[in-house]
């Protein structure tokens, strides 16, 4: 695994740390069939129907005829990110399909060329983020390209792996494509690449090596391969449960696939949207969160829905998750989590109906205790220090008209950076 982004500094991944939560958007022809080929509901991911029914690229392509995204508007899927809270938007520009929902002047097989639509919907996105000030990145699948001869993946088009030249597809497709991506459309905040396989360590760092010579400030996911990216990238719905180093990400859905499918209704309540949130954030852990757009270029309303309810709840709470840091203890809580931020602890109390909270092990004096949200409720704090055992414990007694529906966060205003004792 990825040991957390060695390449990274500080400098150009500020930005980065401060966002915290992310929309991810997987959209492409795979929209078109939605989990459905001949007929048949596919099982697994939307996104790799082509995979899994074993589509041919002839008839694959044709998708492409039907894709004419009228009701696409950049402007309301911004602004839905900005409504959730979000802070940077990356979306697939080039998935394993190996189709180019961008204008690629090296393939005519992409957005403008191939389908009814023409046009290239990553122009008005990436305008109507920057005045929203999220930060627009590109998602781009690397080694795995299922229209590509020399791609890897597919095996019912193109069974002869010792006849595929790698390299040759990194030359004739992903370097003038990633080339595109980062001179068409001014600064992007990262190429979020994925599925590495067998790319070796000087092809990865040859890419990393394209996208900071065209775009210094530009960030390299993890997912590009042989531990050179900025940050780590856990595994797809992957919750970290203990302590984690580095920098890190972990990308989620909001139901059970990427890519769009007709008959996933299986979401995720909002409640359990903001506890991850808040699980992610009390291990340092940003948070990418998942829409997958119909092929008419429509986000589902179920995800619309969830995540302005995330959004509403970030309005009061959002202090205590951007730009914080992990909890200074190895370890949750029975009422909950932690994050920090200089010299507050916030306490994310997301057992329900808790009224009191007991924290021990911190050595600081409490300067004050108040609720997140409205009114910043004042909350009666005791603390006591056992001189003996060198022993100190704080409790909590929360107001009961002053929590909240979901999650209840108390921030602790410290006389300084928090001190906790090892043994806590």
């Amino acid at each position: 695994m990825n040991t957390g982004g060695q390449q990274g500094n500080n400098d150009r991944m500020s930005w980065w740390r401060k966002a915290r939560f992310g929309m991810f958007i997987h959209w492409g022809l795979y929209a078109v069939p939605a989990g459905v080929w001949q007929g048949r509901h596919i099982e697994g991911i939307g996104e790799w129907i082509m995979n899994w029914a074993r589509i041919p690229v002839a008839e694959y392509e044709r998708f492409a005829r039907q894709f004419n995204p009228v009701q696409y508007n950049a402007a309301e899927w911004v602004q839905l990110a900005k409504d959730a809270g979000m802070k940077y938007l990356v979306i697939t520009a080039k998935h394993h399909d190996g189709f180019a929902m961008f204008n690629s002047p090296s393939s005519d097989y992409d957005i403008t060329d191939a389908t009814p639509y023409g046009r290239d919907p990553m122009v008005d996105l990436v305008a109507e983020c920057r005045k929203a000030g999220i930060v627009p990145c590109f998602y781009y699948s690397q080694t795995l390209d299922w229209h590509d001869p020399d791609g890897a993946g597919n095996t019912w088009d193109y069974p002869d792996e010792d006849a595929k030249d790698f390299e040759a597809y990194l030359e004739r497709k992903v370097i003038p494509q990633l080339t595109e991506l980062l001179t068409q459309y001014g600064p992007i905040g990262l190429i979020w690449f994925d599925c590495p396989g067998k790319i070796s360590r000087e092809q990865s760092q040859r890419l990393r090596d394209l996208v900071i010579s065209l775009q210094p400030d530009c960030l390299v996911s993890g997912r590009i391969g042989n531990d050179i990216g900025d940050y780590g990238s856990l595994r797809d719905n992957e919750h970290p449960e203990g302590p984690i180093q580095g920098f890190w990400e972990t990308p989620c859905t909001l139901n059970d696939t990427w890519g769009y499918k007709t008959y996933d209704e299986n979401w995720k309540s909002e409640d359990d949207l903001i506890n991850l949130l808040v699980n992610c954030a009390s291990k340092g852990v940003n948070y990418l969160l998942n829409v997958g757009p119909t092929a008419e270029g429509v986000i589902p309303e179920p995800s619309i829905e969830r995540l302005r309810k995330v959004g509403t709840w970030l309005q009061h709470n959002g202090e205590a998750i951007y730009g914080s840091e992990a909890s200074p203890y190895p370890f949750d809580f029975e009422w909950g989590k932690m994050t920090q931020r200089e010299n507050v602890l916030y306490l994310h109390v997301t057992k329900r109906q808790c009224v009191s909270v007991r924290l021990t092990g911190l050595r600081n004096q409490v300067r004050s205790a108040r609720i997140l949200g409205p009114g910043q409720t004042p909350v009666e704090c005791t603390e006591r220090h056992d001189a003996e055992s060198d022993r100190h414990c704080i409790e909590l007694t929360l107001p009961a008209e002053a929590s909240d529906r979901y999650v209840t966060v108390v921030a602790l205003e410290l006389d300084g950076h928090p001190d906790v004792s090892p043994s806590a």
